[in-house]
């Protein structure tokens, strides 16, 4: 087995945490980013690798983790969008301006992977982004306003945001796979972690139960998915560009497939980032 370097957003609990370690156990570097410093440091000591912070409601703090990431690791073989979350009834904007559900999950994972790319390329590496079953449930994205404006509902958002991650992945791929850079999808199941920490938002009752165990995932089971495309080849053992559930291809939202969208939302996101 071909020892690779993978970058894990959002590693520091969950899904992410549980990837991180079975990953370095089968011999990987893995570089553990998350937002919380002791839970961090955590993983990071479980895995014998390095960590880096960052919160990705600060769209500055994205570009120095690119910066880091570019400083300290001449390979990038797999980038792991994996950080993300549901927030409260209130719509929030962040200190960057754009409403926080559309900036932690799709805004800054999509900055990150744009510095990254140069890299990713060289490496002929591939990019994972973690959506959820929500952008079948609850999404209808609408250009004219990512940013919630007109209205604004947690589950939307947040389903909106994970297919906003599927387009991106689609769009991403079409442009660098021949290139040698590749990109998926996938959902990992309802995982019992702390995914939901914002008291009141639309999940928060049934992360946060007693009983959740009963009804939700393990982090473990949950990350097999990512395990099984971070450790494979793209486009050899699985299709690229695709949306995955439990190792497979998936159908996602029917707005998944509309390249016209994919490449609306790519140029609408590179204009907020470069204004």
């Amino acid at each position: 087995m071909v020892s690779k370097t993978i970058v894990i957003t959002g590693g520091s609990d969950g899904v992410g945490a549980a990837a991180a370690r079975r990953l370095s156990r089968e011999g990987h570097q893995v570089v553990v980013v998350g937002r919380s410093p002791e839970k961090t440091a955590a993983v990071a000591e479980d895995t014998g690798g390095e960590f880096l912070l960052a919160d990705f409601a600060d769209l500055n703090q994205v570009r120095n983790l690119a910066s880091e990431l570019l400083q300290r690791y001449p390979r990038i073989d797999v980038l792991a969008n994996n950080a993300g979350a549901i927030f409260g009834k209130e719509r929030e904007v962040t200190g960057d301006g754009h409403e926080m559900t559309f900036q932690v999950n799709y805004l800054a994972p999509f900055l990150l992977t744009r510095l990254l790319t140069d890299r990713l390329l060289e490496s002929q590496g591939t990019v994972i982004n973690t959506s959820s079953i929500a952008n079948r449930l609850f999404a209808r994205l609408d250009l004219e306003d990512l940013e919630s404006e007109k209205s604004y509902n947690p589950r939307k958002a947040y389903g909106n945001s994970k297919l906003e991650q599927i387009l991106f992945t689609q769009e991403f791929d079409r442009r660098y796979r021949s290139h040698g850079a590749t990109s998926t999808a996938f959902h990992p199941g309802n995982i019992a972690s702390s995914f939901s920490g914002v008291q009141g938002s639309a999940m928060h009752a049934l992360y946060h139960t007693p009983l959740k165990h009963l009804f939700l995932s393990s982090p473990e089971k949950g990350a097999r998915t990512l395990l099984f495309l971070a450790g494979r080849t793209p486009g050899e053992d699985y299709p690229t560009g695709e949306y995955f559930e439990r190792c497979k291809v998936a159908r996602p939202n029917r707005q998944a497939r509309d390249a016209v969208l994919a490449l609306g939302l790519w140029n609408r996101s590179v204009a907020m980032l470069e204004s």
